[in-house]
């Protein structure tokens, strides 16, 4: 079985007061980055089956226009953040596992009513300041 991994973009970047304020586009390039070369690992730590993993980074505002990278797909939110995590998690459809990279408590309550596991920032930060 395949693992669908959401990270909430805004939330995992907004955990670490490294200075993404100043450049949030670049902040979400830096994390995409960061998750790319997790996503070659296979995220031990979110998909503990290993591959096949589905890793989806979900930017709205001013992080708009980050690209993707070969292992991370880049979904732009047209508004809410929190709402487009929780679409994706539906359309998933209790096919593969999903977890949901967030420590935004509501948006946690959402995604586990839907049958989502979710994971704290530190799960895809990997110690890193930035």
């Amino acid at each position: 079985m395949s693992t669908l991994v959401v990270v909430d973009a805004a939330n995992v970047i907004g955990s670490v007061p490294d200075g993404w304020w100043r450049d949030r586009r670049a902040a979400a390039e830096r994390l995409r980055d960061a998750l790319a070369e997790q996503a070659a690992d296979g995220l031990p730590g979110l998909a503990p089956d290993g591959p096949p993993v589905r890793l989806v980074l979900v930017v709205e505002g001013a992080a708009r226009g980050v690209a993707p990278l070969p292992g991370v797909e880049v979904v732009e939110a047209p508004g809410s953040g929190d709402d487009r995590i929780v679409e994706l998690v539906r359309d998933a459809d209790r096919g593969p596992d999903t977890v949901v990279v967030t420590a935004d408590r509501g948006l946690r309550a959402r995604v586990t009513a839907l049958g989502a596991r979710v994971a704290g920032p530190r799960a895809v930060r990997r110690g890193r300041s930035g």
